[in-house]
């Protein structure tokens, strides 16, 4: 059996090609969530890249930037996603961060085919590759080889994507709590995602009326609490404007700067 997998492994992987934190903190993870709650996705063949300036007060420490392309998988549509994010100016000089996240999904459903993560901070790296075996509720990871999952498993780079698509927001939006499995790295846990309220912003495009929400997970050794998060979504657009996380050393924020679809810019400043 589990040579089986592994030539299947094998073939799929022929098939298919095989972020910013301080000092390889959790703060990487919270800046992928802010990405993610994108949820929204064009049809046909386009490219959409959205780019992020990350700030602590008033120092500039990283950019990350977010590009999504229709694609094929073993002849199934799918959405590539490819999320890179790296530290600039000082904090570049002291923690060398280059890291990349990518997936492959169903056009459809938002399961991940494949995930990749590719770490590189300072002399730290850490690299894994995940296929997903939907019909057996499986994966087969390079760290821990072939294991079972629950069956709607996403992963950190795309779980909010299909957060979105399923129309969970309406549910966040009467009061409810959303518990998803996710793969983070080659570890499954669970994130609970919670309707805050609603908030007018300002913005470098202007005021933005905004849903309010926070993604709890572990806090890791950055955040203050579980709940320090503060995710903005247009609520016309549905697109991420902003992100704040409390942190041990002040308030961290993401900042949408381009969204463009096919070259175009769709933000007016």
């Amino acid at each position: 059996m589990k040579k089986r997998w592994y030539t299947e492994y094998k073939r799929r992987r022929k098939v298919l090609p095989s972020f910013f934190s301080f000092g390889g903190f959790a703060v990487r993870r919270w800046i992928v969530v802010l990405l993610l709650l994108t949820g929204l996705h064009t049809t046909g063949k386009t490219t959409e890249k959205l780019v992020f300036n990350l700030k602590l007060g008033f120092i500039k420490g990283g950019e990350a930037v977010l590009v999504i392309k229709d694609t094929l998988f073993n002849g199934r549509p799918a959405i590539d996603y490819h999320l890179k994010g790296r530290t600039t100016g000082v904090p570049d000089k002291l923690f060398k961060v280059d890291d990349v996240y990518e997936s492959t999904v169903d056009a459809q459903t938002y399961l991940p085919f494949r995930s990749v993560r590719n770490i590189k901070e300072r002399k730290y790296r850490y690299y894994n590759e995940v296929f997903y075996f939907r019909h057996h509720d499986s994966i087969y990871s390079k760290k821990t080889g072939m294991i079972k999952v629950p069956h709607n498993l996403t992963d950190i780079l795309t779980v909010f994507f299909y957060f979105a698509r399923q129309n969970l927001i309406d549910e966040i939006d009467h009061g409810k709590t959303v518990v998803l499995p996710i793969l983070n790295g080659h570890d499954i846990s669970y994130i609970k995602i919670m309707f805050i309220g609603f908030e007018v912003i300002d913005t470098p495009m202007g005021p933005v009326d905004c849903y309010v929400l926070s993604p709890k997970m572990d806090k890791g050794k950055v955040l203050k609490r579980s709940d320090g998060l503060r995710v903005y979504i247009s609520r016309d657009r549905k697109i991420p404007i902003q992100l704040d996380f409390e942190t041990k050393v002040g308030t961290l924020r993401a900042i949408l700067e381009s969204y463009k679809i096919n070259d175009k810019e769709q933000l007016k400043k």
